[in-house]
């Protein structure tokens, strides 16, 4: 199977503890504005978990080996089951203890197409954190997906500005579910967007303070830490490593933090964005450490962390960094990419509400609480909110 290796220390901390029987959402880490707030934190908060025991069902994680042949691990109940399979065609789907996944290539292209225009509607919503069954509930209320979990948006596109990983307990049932979804919108002449959030930097990173016990126990029985289960060679480590960090629909810039306002003064391009920080991408990766701008990108103020739109709701316990955008670095950031919204997850909001007048859009709507999600629609000029029933709500400026 795989070689053994070592799992971090924070990693081993949270191990040994085992595996919480509760939802992720019992001990779900407040996000806080910088890396060095979170560690704090997260610190703090090992010594409280509770154990209790409870058999792994989690799958699966399929890599294309030397032979070009798919190797797929799963656990059931806590046992390591493995299949090779030769993929005559694709898709080719791979199933065992009732956990199946389409494999769809044997590697994802990276498509660096960053801007989209056209006469469609568009759905975005961000920041799922596990929340597999309250996700499917809200994009099945709305139309977004049927009642068989199929493309239900015909040539619409759908943003999802990232954090599909950390706190809840079934990040692979939504990451499986959105790379076959996509493959599904494409053939009906819509598309997904996912743009790379934090925690999927996280993630790839090693950084494992928000990963749910869960999958600290699946990375032990596999013998590999967990960032490992999405390397390069990985079905789902290839596509997540094809991802943009940003994306523009018509008249919307989309991107998981947000745009801070030194991007427009020193001229930065979308293209020059997002491929920086993508060649920056895994620290592990890189022949020589992120320096300069590249850096930058990836710290506080880079475009997966930036909470300066949003000044006054800095999560409870957090440090500000940001004085916040002022309403002319706003038009200053539209003017300079030429749209009329940036819209953005990560701060946390009680539902999809705007700031600066309407021009930023906050879509992180709380799903990683587990109770309630909202989607922004927009179409034919017109925005609203889709409630977790998929009640039309008006979408009001602030």
């Amino acid at each position: 199977m795989f070689s053994y290796f070592f799992i971090t220390v924070r990693s081993v901390a949270l191990t040994s503890i085992i595996l919480l029987a509760s939802s992720a959402s019992a001990f779900a880490l407040p996000l806080s504005t910088n890396v060095s707030d979170e560690k704090a934190e997260a610190d703090a908060f090992l010594p409280q978990l509770v154990p209790v025991l409870a058999p792994v069902n989690d799958g699966p994680y399929v890599f294309v080996n030397e032979q070009q042949q798919l190797e797929s691990y799963w656990l059931c109940q806590g046992e390591v089951l493995t299949q090779t399979t030769t993929a005559v065609s694709f898709p080719t789907t791979i199933s065992a203890c009732n956990m199946s996944a389409a494999v769809h290539a044997l590697s994802s292209v990276e498509n660096k197409i960053l801007e989209f225009s056209g006469d469609y509607p568009v759905a975005a919503l961000s920041d799922f954190h596990g929340k597999y069954d309250l996700m499917i509930e809200l994009l099945t209320n709305n139309n977004i997906i049927d009642e068989n979990k199929n493309w239900a948006f015909g040539k619409g596109h759908f943003v999802i500005t990232g954090d599909i990983f950390d706190r809840g307990d079934k990040v692979t049932e939504i990451l499986w579910f959105l790379y076959d979804l996509e493959q599904q919108a494409q053939k009906a002449g819509g598309d997904i967007h996912l743009t790379l959030g934090n925690h999927e930097v996280m993630i790839l990173n090693g950084d494992l303070r928000y990963l749910h016990p869960k999958y600290i126990e699946s990375a032990n029985k596999l013998n590999k830490p967990f960032e490992q289960l999405f390397s390069p060679n990985s079905i789902i480590g290839n596509w997540l490593r094809s991802k943009p960090v940003l994306v523009k629909v018509n008249n919307m810039l989309f991107a998981h933090g947000g745009f801070h306002p030194s991007l427009a003064t020193e001229k930065r391009t979308l293209v020059e964005i997002n491929t920086v920080f993508k060649d920056s991408l895994i620290k592990a990766e890189l022949d020589k450490p992120r320096a300069g701008w590249a850096k930058f990108l990836h710290k506080t103020n880079g475009i997966i962390w930036y909470r300066g739109y949003f000044a006054n709701d800095y999560p409870e316990g957090s440090k500000k960094s940001d004085k916040g955008a002022t309403s002319a670095e706003i038009d200053l950031l539209l003017k300079h990419f030429d749209v009329e919204h940036l819209i953005v997850g990560h701060t946390s909001q009680k539902q999809i509400e705007t700031r600066y007048q309407g021009r930023v859009i906050a879509i992180d709507s709380s799903i990683k609480r587990g109770n309630y999600g909202e989607i922004l629609f927009i179409e034919n000029g017109k925005k609203w909110r889709g409630s977790l029933s998929g009640k039309v709500l008006p979408l009001y400026h602030q």
